[in-house]
């Protein structure tokens, strides 16, 4: 959705309806890509992935690309994933990239676990190399992530909290294995409010009250749960995982690539939050994450195995609800 800005809308702007207004955001994105396109190689072909990565391992099967992450010991999402991410969704803005994208993790305990709290002026210095200074936030990237001219899925086995969630939530499908598959927003929990996507895109999907429970309780939540509540769409069984997301990936994969495009950006036009709402929450975020009362509930976590393989990890909604209440 093209972020406001102050010019007074002239007659015509006003009397425009809904469909012409996505019509017209569908039209702009089509005439980039195709501007793109001439650019480039000219066809419907495919291109191999070029660059390399240090956390993501990635395998071409002809339209669909599978996109690994690997950042041991535990997959957080540092300065290092980051990097990746940024020079991958580059490759992926291109006309001949591959059109289905299926992201997974390599850690059957942890897709995205939530960000290294010890690195956000690092990872966020990252963050800023896609977007400019203005834009130093995981938020708008992983926006950026949204409007990708491929559709991607994100096929859940672990536990993804915070800023993996909104990783997740950035993707335009999610499907998760329904028993080794958790999600939580645990930002409240230790002192600030998600800052990479949650409060936007939960809101629009849960509704009001449920985003309001998943997001102040900073409870973990089931696949079940979570598909039930529109998190994930749908929770599978994990032995069934793999073959339904492949196939679901190839189904699309086969479809014109302009019919895919149009369809998701005149999506996007409707359901995604302004670049502005993005920025806000990413600036309200890194206001509070560095404040006193989130450097105390961190450390009393640190204390407890935060950031390592362990029981904190494993059950951090339970973890945070036992902490010490606060003012």
């Amino acid at each position: 959705m093209p972020e406001r800005s102050g010019a007074t809308p002239s007659a015509s702007a006003w009397s425009a309806s809904p469909f012409q207004v996505v019509a017209a955001a569908v039209s702009r994105e089509i005439a980039l890509y195709r501007i793109h396109q001439k650019d480039g190689a000219g066809d419907d072909r495919e291109t191999e992935m070029t660059a390399s990565y240090e956390t993501i391992k990635t395998r071409l099967d002809g339209n669909v690309l599978s996109a690994t992450f690997n950042a041991p010991p535990m997959n957080l999402l540092g300065p290092e994933v980051v990097r990746d991410l940024v020079v991958l969704l580059e490759e992926l803005s291109h006309p001949t990239a591959p059109r289905v994208v299926i992201f997974d993790s390599a850690d059957a305990d942890f897709f995205f676990p939530h960000v290294d709290m010890t690195k956000v002026p690092e990872y966020t210095a990252e963050a800023a190399k896609a977007g400019g200074p203005g834009d130093a936030s995981l938020g708008m990237l992983f926006r950026k992530l949204s409007q990708l001219p491929a559709v991607t899925i994100a096929k859940l086995r672990g536990r993804a909290r915070g800023a993996g969630s909104e990783f997740l939530l950035a993707c335009d499908m999610r499907f998760a294995s329904r028993e080794n598959a958790v999600l939580g927003q645990p930002e409240v929990g230790i002192g600030a409010p998600p800052g990479a996507g949650a409060i936007q895109h939960l809101t629009r999907l849960l509704g009001r009250g449920r985003a309001l429970e998943a997001v102040l309780t900073s409870s973990d939540f089931d696949a079940d749960l979570a598909e039930r509540y529109g998190w994930v769409n749908r929770a599978v069984p994990d032995a069934e995982l793999d073959e339904f997301v492949a196939g679901i990936a190839a189904r699309m994969s086969g479809f014109p690539r302009d019919a895919l495009i149009s369809a998701k950006s005149a999506i996007n036009a409707i359901s995604l939050p302004a670049p502005a709402e993005v920025r806000a929450d990413a600036a309200l975020f890194q206001q509070l994450v560095r404040g006193e009362g989130v450097q105390r509930r961190t450390a009393e976590l640190f204390k407890q195995g935060f950031q390592t393989r362990g029981a904190t990890e494993l059950a951090l909604g339970d973890a945070l609800g036992d902490l010490k209440a606060v003012d």
